[in-house]
């Protein structure tokens, strides 16, 4: 039996989810395309030519994965709404299969007694708007907004907390400085309209979600950066990467003004994107929570082979790595929390882990059970880091690690596993391994604990 942390009162444990990454079901009850539909088409974009068409097909089996839910103890779900099912073009009006849909799992969720949390975008922008220039159409952030408003009328009365954005960070770079992600465009320094207005769109749904009396939150993909060396250089490199990975989505919310990034050859205006309002209209909705999405840190050196960049990616050694061949850091998200605390102190809010997980390569054995010793050991090193922060003062509410079920892992496809439950992809069975019966083993203890 896991040993139970010393967390606060009313401690919140969870999953995530998104919506392309396991629904499915992309062709049916109107829903439109979306630019993964379309990323995902397009010859070499994904790991052997993968889709998100059927994933975990969740959209039909929805009622079993709330059972599995339950069967956790959770007291919470993460998931994202998927923007085509509601608004197929982008724009008009709601799609009422798309908006019945979430009714009934947010249904179903009650019933369990799981508190739903919903994600407004988790990267699956109407393929129409993309064809409008997508987030570099500052014009998506108006649609954005009224999608909100459609979603928070239909689902508000029984939803009371949501979060509008998921890592706009690694959506803009990936998606189109990049081009590994949808929408694929390689734009680099030219990317950074997507980033001014995904927050415009976030400061514009905000206003949407507190008319309407509900929370908001936004979910930033957040690494503590550590310089590669004590040089000049390296620490140079590391406090230009740190302002564009970490403070340029949350400096503007919190702070209300872009951080400094001349390192980059960028003024405040960030090429031109920024109006007059624009960044006291983002940050006017002050937020009731900040998630964060953690998985490993980055160490970053002058640059050598990247022009046009002022940093360059050193690689973390003599740590365990995962499946996805990513660092495995636990403390790093206690020196994460604290650097979160200092660098923004009374203007933080409660902070939520919105992601945290690894891949891991497990399969059934012969039995059927799925052994999953590194996911245990990942998720537990990085609990007792959450709670070390926590004691050390942070205001953390709860954790929702990342995944309830195996999915379909953007460019890399079906090879990554990040799931408590394992999904045979092409039976869709469903079987919970030996991380599930942990972590739900571990929120017994900790429930047990509080109620004495």
């Amino acid at each position: 039996m896991p040993q139970p942390l010393d967390l606060p009162q009313g401690f919140r444990w969870g999953v995530s989810t998104a919506a392309y990454q396991i629904e499915g079901a992309v062709d049916e009850d109107g829903r439109g395309p979306s630019i993964w539909d379309t990323f995902a088409a397009r010859p070499g974009a994904v790991r052997d030519g993968h889709t998100g068409a059927v994933a975990c097909d969740h959209y039909h089996r929805y009622p079993e994965d709330v059972a599995l839910m339950k069967g956790l103890g959770l007291d919470g779900y993460r998931f994202s709404i998927a923007w085509p099912r509601i608004r197929p073009t982008g724009a008009g009006p709601a799609n009422p299969a798309g908006l019945a849909f979430y009714d009934r799992l947010v249904d179903a969720l009650l019933t369990a007694g799981i508190t739903p949390l919903p994600t407004l975008f988790h990267w699956d922008l109407p393929q129409a708007l993309e064809d409008a220039d997508g987030w570099l159409n500052r014009d998506t952030a108006y649609r954005f907004a009224e999608y909100t408003a459609l979603v928070a009328d239909r689902l508000g009365d029984r939803v009371p907390a949501w979060i509008t954005l998921n890592e706009p960070f690694v959506h803009m770079v990936y998606g189109y400085a990049m081009g590994i992600h949808a929408p694929g465009r390689a734009l680099m320094l030219d990317a950074l309209p997507a980033a001014h207005h995904q927050l415009l769109g976030h400061g514009l749904a905000a206003a949407v979600l507190r008319e309407r009396g509900l929370d908001v939150t936004i979910a930033n993909n957040l690494t503590p950066v550590r310089p590669a060396s004590s040089s000049e250089a390296d620490q140079a490199a590391a406090t230009a990467y740190d302002a564009l990975h970490n403070r340029l989505f949350t400096d503007p919310i919190l702070l209300g003004h872009y951080p400094d990034l001349s390192a980059f050859g960028v003024g405040p205006d960030l090429g031109g994107s920024v109006r007059d309002g624009d960044l006291k209209l983002i940050a006017a909705t002050p937020l009731d929570g900040l998630g964060v999405n953690y998985y490993n840190p980055t160490r970053i050196a002058a640059p050598t082979d990247h022009p046009g960049l002022p940093f360059a990616e050193a690689p973390i050694e003599g740590v365990p790595r995962t499946a996805f061949d990513w660092p495995v850091v636990p403390d790093g998200l206690r020196e994460l929390l604290t650097g979160l605390r200092d660098r923004y102190g009374a203007a933080l809010p409660p902070v939520t882990i919105t992601e945290n997980g690894c891949s891991v390569a497990d399969e059934p054995a012969a039995d059927g059970t799925v052994s999953d010793p590194d996911r245990i050991a990942y998720l537990a090193g990085h609990l007792d880091a959450l709670a070390a922060a926590v004691a050390e003062g942070v205001d953390v509410r709860g954790y929702f690690t990342w995944s309830l079920l195996d999915n379909f892992e953007w460019a890399e496809g079906y090879h990554q596993r990040f799931g408590l439950v394992h999904v045979d992809f092409e039976t869709q069975r469903r079987t919970p391994k030996a991380s599930y019966a942990w972590y739900r083993d571990l929120i017994r203890a900790h429930r047990a604990l509080q109620e004495r």
